[in-house]
């Protein structure tokens, strides 16, 4: 009978691990201990530090799919009333983490980029499809007259993920919600603004 795989335990331990310590404070020893998987059975999954984090926030990207798609697919509301449900999920997620713990691929794009072309490339390509839904529901906004169309749906949703990501960032120095709540208070006032 073959060995069954700890591949999924060292990924699932690998996500915990770094959102506790960071790319860089991530050892190998820590995460097969989490994951109570001899440190062999990690090289035998993964090639490298690099190709594990890869993978790690692969698995963090689709647990984001599934909470971009819960919001931005309700078709009950409208596209604007969409986006900030998005950003209410998030809020409440966050609170529940007692406003400790970010975003995984806002933490990664700051520590591990400038050190892993390969965790670089990886982020500038979930960037580029983590903002497509948001475009789409921009556009929607725009065609309806419910937002202003001064600007592309592109740039918007650009604008509204990396402007986001750093409402996270405070967040985390504070330990508490009111860099979020500044945000969206800010953004559906100006840029997301309701066309009357």
């Amino acid at each position: 009978m073959p060995k069954r795989s700890l591949k999924d335990a060292i990924l699932d331990a690998g996500l915990k691990v770094m959102f506790r310590t960071g790319y860089h404070g991530t050892s190998v020893r820590d995460v097969t201990a989490a994951a109570g998987a001899p440190q062999g059975s990690f090289t035998n999954h993964f090639r490298s530090k690099e190709a594990f984090a890869s993978e790690v926030l692969d698995r963090y990207f689709d647990v984001t799919r599934g909470l971009v798609a819960e919001a931005l697919e309700d078709t009950t509301l409208t596209p604007r009333a969409r986006l900030k449900r998005y950003l209410d999920i998030i809020t409440g997620r966050l609170e529940a983490d007692g406003y400790g713990r970010g975003c995984l691929i806002g933490d990664l794009s700051l520590e591990a980029t400038g050190s892993s072309e390969m965790l670089r490339t990886r982020l500038t390509e979930i960037f580029a499809e983590w903002r497509v839904p948001f475009a789409a529901c921009i556009a929607e906004a725009q065609a309806r007259g419910e937002i202003a169309s001064d600007f592309e749906p592109g740039e918007l949703a650009d604008f509204l993920l990396a402007s986001w990501q750093g409402a996270i960032l405070r967040m985390k120095v504070d330990r508490n919600p009111k860099a979020l709540e500044r945000f969206k208070t800010i953004a559906f006032q100006t840029v997301f603004k309701e066309l009357t």
